[in-house]
């Protein structure tokens, strides 16, 4: 049983015996509930409280990953000095064991996935691990101001990667507010901050990192229809309907109807013991995710191939396996090295695909619908890359009039 609901059944008890007893004083609760706190830090000590010869009274209390002797006259300044140690662990506790009560809690209540909960926990490693054995009930909000602008200048952080990170400190710090360990209001604290964004480390890319360009992509194509086995059906889906990667490993047989793939599930990837779990969620990325998407109708026959070799429910099996995202992700960087181009991810490929549905004159609701989004903002913004080359691009802008 946790501390807190030891003392509310505690509590109970006392006021049921007081009750039944007929009289209600509030000294004699209050002492009883006072000698009931006692007990409960004295049982919580891991140490022997001990008699020694000289007459002394002795114990240990932890101190880091050891302990460290105490003695004092009497048993009951031991005790008192056991019992300050505890109260001071319970009601200041350090920002590690405010963060790990705070994820913890989450998880339980299936507010973020195993693969969520696994990734937090690894940013807390890399920003927090000096940060996090400060009490937290000492810190202050120049304190948390110092931490953060420091932190984002020593780690040299991306925008993405700053944004990541003050999830960890809203999360810890409201919580902690919550469990009344701090009075301020951490909203308050990281929106006075003031950050220009020359401070974020940029990540300059060409869209030929991000896309494949129009050359490519024939080749690429080409190749697959080609070399078509179950694994090579799965990427060329993927080039047409812009599916997660995710989304394609959790694919059902169930889930196609003629040329309409209905998206409601993904593989998510976390760690247990050391090892690495694969699984399917009943549930996308976003809410959003939650969609039917169109392929176009030449690719249907290459949809039904894939269920025909596929060996059980889901629609890329193989022997009784499905198929997971790293064995695509592998297959595709294969495909990329026959054809002759740079190693491209998956989600490359996303992106290949709203750039052409917005190349194309797509309406923006067609083209957030079949990506998943809820905002043509996130689509153009983070997705939409040119894909022509040099000559393309000396094509098209010779052929705008009054220029």
């Amino acid at each position: 049983m946790e501390l807190g609901n030891l003392q509310y059944a505690q509590s109970n008890d006392i006021l049921r015996f007081i009750i039944q007893s007929g009289k209600i004083d509030i000294n004699d609760i209050q002492n009883r509930m006072e000698a009931m706190k006692r007990k409960e830090m004295l049982d919580k000590h891991p140490y022997k409280i001990w008699q020694g010869q000289d007459g002394k009274w002795y114990t240990y209390l932890p101190d880091g990953e050891g302990r460290k002797l105490k003695k004092r006259k009497t048993k009951k300044e031991i005790e008192n000095i056991v019992i300050s140690y505890w109260k001071e662990q319970i009601e200041n506790p350090t920002v590690d064991e405010v963060f790990e009560n705070w994820i913890s809690k989450k998880y339980e209540r299936e507010e973020i996935s195993k693969a969520t909960c696994d990734r937090y926990r690894r940013q807390y490693t890399e920003g927090f691990s000096k940060f996090g054995k400060e009490k937290i009930r000492s810190i202050t909000e120049y304190d948390i101001e110092e931490f953060m602008i420091s932190t984002l200048h020593d780690k040299n952080m991306t925008a993405k990667g700053f944004s990541n990170f003050r999830t960890l400190v809203f999360g810890i710090f409201k919580y902690a507010k919550k469990m009344k360990y701090i009075s301020f209001s951490i909203t308050e604290v990281v929106n006075d901050i003031e950050i220009s964004r020359k401070c974020f480390r940029k990540n300059v890319r060409s869209d030929d990192e991000l896309v494949f360009m129009d050359d490519e992509l024939p080749r690429v194509i080409d190749y697959l229809i080609e070399n078509e086995d179950i694994m090579n059906i799965g990427l060329l889906i993927l080039f047409k309907s812009g599916l997660r990667i995710g989304e394609l490993a959790a694919l059902k047989c169930e889930d196609i109807s003629k040329n309409i793939i209905h998206v409601h599930r993904t593989e998510i990837c976390y760690e247990n013991n050391g090892e690495r779990i694969f699984e399917v969620r009943d549930f996308p990325k976003t809410e959003a995710g939650i969609r039917d998407v169109i392929i176009p109708e030449k690719y249907v026959k290459y949809v039904v191939k894939a269920s025909q070799m596929s060996s059980g429910e889901y629609l890329f099996e193989i022997d009784g396996k499905r198929v997971r995202t790293y064995q695509f992700r592998n297959r595709l960087k294969t495909v990329c090295k026959k054809t002759g181009i740079v190693n491209k991810s998956p989600h490359k490929i996303r992106k290949t695909y709203a750039s052409m549905l917005i190349d194309s004159g797509i309406s923006e609701s067609v083209v957030i619908s079949q990506m998943g989004h809820t905002d043509i903002r996130t689509t153009k913004g983070f997705y939409y890359r040119n894909r022509n080359g040099e000559e393309k691009k000396i094509e098209i802008i010779n052929s705008v009039e009054n220029l």
